[in-house]
């Protein structure tokens, strides 16, 4: 057996999505060895620029604000985090510091991961602490809801927007995650009645609209339904459509109601079938896929 890097362990990706306003970030790193991303989520949790941190499949998502903190690193107690995270132009600069092991996870496996332009880190392994630096691009989030692309006889909604989305993804428009969405069950409902998300980080305008014109057209082509409904959400958060999606995966609501809810939300409407209505609801599930394909049954 021969290892060309045996302790390195490096992402599949690694990125960064921003708010207009570069005040909050959100990391998120796809990983290759999730026993080894499970210890860093526990450790870089108590970093002081840490807001929340999300484990979806083999991606990690650390929810920071942008700036620079102090760490006070322990063994064992507080052995890795992430010291400062800086928004500069449509670059991300964000430096990990660890202790040991935390230390090569901290440099050599990210400085060598997809997603990362360049690095600067210092000699990890053994016992050392260590520190790196990587910097990736600046990206920001686009949500793109879809509804009712099959019928009775043929399709499926949540297959057809993944296989949609890997086809597009590409360096300017990253296609980061995918969640079903369980909604009331509805007379007009193929069967299951659940809706998709889709998540992409974009680098600008130009790559935002090319990649929704292009999700339109793969829509209209592949679709077996003349209802479906595309909604996108360009935007970091999207709590805002929490209360309209309780009220689609309680009860009927009529796609009036969901046009009227899109307009109140700045959300946008690409394609206007009755599908808009399941469409809309998907939007704030983006990143709890475990959780939006449970349906309340207190109100069937």
């Amino acid at each position: 057996m021969h290892l060309n890097d045996p302790y390195v362990v490096t992402y599949e990706g690694i990125y960064a999505i921003c708010d207009r306003k570069n005040r909050f970030v959100e990391i998120i790193e796809n990983s290759r060895c999730f026993g080894g991303s499970a210890w860093t989520m526990h450790h870089y949790a108590s970093s002081p620029l840490i807001i929340d941190v999300r484990s979806v499949g083999n991606m990690i998502r650390y929810r920071t604000r942008a700036g620079t903190s102090e760490l006070t690193l322990e063994a064992s107690v507080a052995a890795a985090g992430i010291e400062s995270v800086i928004v500069t132009g449509d670059e991300v600069e964000i430096t990990y510091a660890g202790l040991g092991g935390g230390g090569v996870g901290a440099t050599v496996c990210r400085a060598n991961s997809r997603g990362v332009l360049r690095s600067d880190i210092s000699e990890s392994g053994g016992g050392r602490a260590a520190k790196g630096t990587i910097v990736v691009p600046r990206m920001e989030r686009v949500l793109v809801g879809i509804d009712d692309t099959d019928n009775k006889e043929e399709g499926a909604t949540w297959s057809l927007a993944h296989n949609i989305a890997s086809k597009l993804d590409r360096e300017d428009a990253r296609y980061l995650s995918h969640s079903l969405i369980q909604l009331f069950p509805a007379p007009s409902k193929t069967q299951n009645c659940v809706s998709t998300v889709l998540e992409f980080g974009c680098r600008n305008s130009k790559s935002k609209q090319s990649l929704l014109q292009d999700i339109k057209a793969a829509l209209e082509q592949y679709s077996v339904s003349s209802e479906t409904g595309m909604v996108v959400l360009d935007d970091f958060d999207a709590s805002h459509l929490e209360d309209y999606s309780k009220e689609c995966r309680t009860r009927i609501l009529t796609k009036e109601y969901a046009e009227l809810s899109a307009r109140a939300n700045d959300v946008q409407v690409w394609m206007d079938g009755n599908g808009i209505i399941g469409a809309l609801a998907a939007l704030p599930w983006f990143d709890r896929p475990n959780e939006s394909v449970k349906i309340d049954r207190t109100h069937l």
